[in-house]
């Protein structure tokens, strides 16, 4: 582990319009991270950069779809001219889905892995060089519990969570002797509009219920581990609780979420 300040990290931000993404600009901000914030909606990045420039930060907007090629290129490019190189690049990008796999189309699968997945697997394999030029860098993914324990109803986004801590810890060995380090942030539901920008069954609000947590706890833990050189965090003790489940006991866990996760 690595631990790092993140005063003055030259810090890309995916996915920083609403929700975590949003917070933990704001909270690495905070910390006086300089900062390139990207994302589809650019008057919700203007918005954010706006706080953080009256509040004496350096933030940058380079809107774009993280999907599109030719952003995640003039993304990486764009930083490397406005910070003078790269230290850290946070993953917030995300999309969901609900409702059963087999009544599905084949373009809702395709949709929640091109944007949690293949996108950020893209962008990163795009800020590799960058990063082993990096002061203490850091990789940092935005996943979920669900990236470790899958519930029903939700496959698809679950299945790309899982890939992206496969990915994870795969980079994290990999470009451990460059100096690289893959920070992998696990939450429960959090509240944001993750459910109002869901491809499909975003409707159905008891997905989130009264316990979501706040976006800026995870923001907050994020930093946090960020700067004490972590290489995974689980947010939640519900979401703890649900791993260790699974790992002590998978038929218990198999029981249990097939009969009250409905």
């Amino acid at each position: 582990m690595t631990r790092r300040r993140i005063e003055q990290m030259r810090t890309v931000v995916a996915g920083a319009s609403s929700g975590i993404g949003w917070h933990l600009a704001l909270e690495l901000a905070r910390r006086k991270s300089r900062l390139v914030i990207t994302a589809r909606r650019e008057d919700r990045l203007q918005a954010l950069a706006g706080q953080i420039r009256d509040a004496g930060g350096e933030c940058h907007v380079v809107p774009g779809d993280i999907t599109d090629p030719a952003h995640r290129e003039s993304l990486v490019s764009s930083s490397v001219e406005l910070l003078g190189g790269i230290d850290g690049l946070v993953n917030c990008a995300g999309i969901g889905a609900m409702g059963r796999f087999d009544q599905a189309s084949p373009e809702r699968l395709r949709t929640v892995f091109e944007v949690n997945f293949f996108a950020v697997a893209e962008l990163i394999r795009l800020a590799i060089p960058q990063l082993k030029l990096g002061n203490k860098p850091i990789i940092v993914n935005i996943s979920s519990v669900l990236g470790h324990r899958a519930v029903p109803l939700k496959s698809e986004y679950c299945a790309s969570k899982f890939a992206l801590h496969g990915l994870s810890d795969s980079l994290r060995a990999e470009l451990k002797q460059d100096g690289v380090d893959v920070l992998l942030v696990s939450p429960s539901t959090t509240d944001s509009d993750f459910f109002d920008s869901a491809i499909e069954g975003g409707e159905s609000r008891d997905w989130k219920g009264s316990r979501a947590m706040p976006p800026e706890r995870v923001a907050n833990i994020a930093a946090r581990a960020m700067r004490m050189g972590k290489h995974e965090v689980i947010i939640s003790l519900g979401g703890i609780g649900l791993v260790w489940l699974d790992r002590i006991s998978p038929p218990l866990a198999n029981y249990l979420i097939a009969r009250f996760s409905r």
